[in-house]
């Protein structure tokens, strides 16, 4: 089996999204091309995951330096009810301000989710102002210059290992 194309049980992971950007800005999977597209998909309102792996991916695309403008990092969201373009903008600009962040109609988020075979789920959080929270799952998708699938990262693998990989991708 190809990883370029499936994950281990032969699903196709990737493919078409319809969403908005941070700017208000449009845009789909072919808006991307011609570069390679680091995806994450999260929310603002995440308390640990989201903010680590933000943070973590910034590290990585720091220390690529040169290599790393070759690369659009995106930030999907898996919260539309919350996530509003003026939110996402807020939230990433200043502690994340390479990554563009993403969000649409609940209808197109859940057709990028299930593009890209990510797992969301609301569930309550009494100690959420909003009374929910929305646990995910935590994957780092590459898309190539084609915009196909070419890889993605656990949570768990580290940074170096990370920049590591991504370098080999790049180069």
């Amino acid at each position: 089996m190809n990883e370029t194309t499936s994950n281990v049980t032969g699903r196709h992971i990737g493919g078409t999204f319809d969403l908005v950007d941070h700017h208000g800005h449009e845009v789909n999977e072919r808006t991307y091309r011609g570069t390679y597209a680091v995806i994450f998909f999260g929310f603002t309102h995440c308390k640990m995951v989201c903010p680590r792996a933000l943070h973590r991916l910034s590290t990585v695309l720091d220390r690529l330096g040169p290599l790393a403008e070759r690369v659009q990092p995106l930030y999907i969201t898996v919260d539309p009810e919350r996530d509003t373009q003026e939110v996402m903008k807020d939230f990433l600009s200043p502690g994340y301000p390479r990554f563009t962040g993403l969000t649409g109609t609940p209808a197109q988020i859940d057709r990028a989710k299930k593009s890209f075979r990510v797992f969301a789920t609301t569930v309550a959080d009494p100690d959420d102002p909003h009374n929910y929270q929305m646990p995910h799952s935590a994957f780092t998708y590459v898309l190539g210059p084609d915009g196909a699938y070419l890889t993605h990262f656990t949570d768990a693998v580290d940074e170096d290992e990370l920049v590591t990989r991504l370098s080999s991708i790049l180069r």
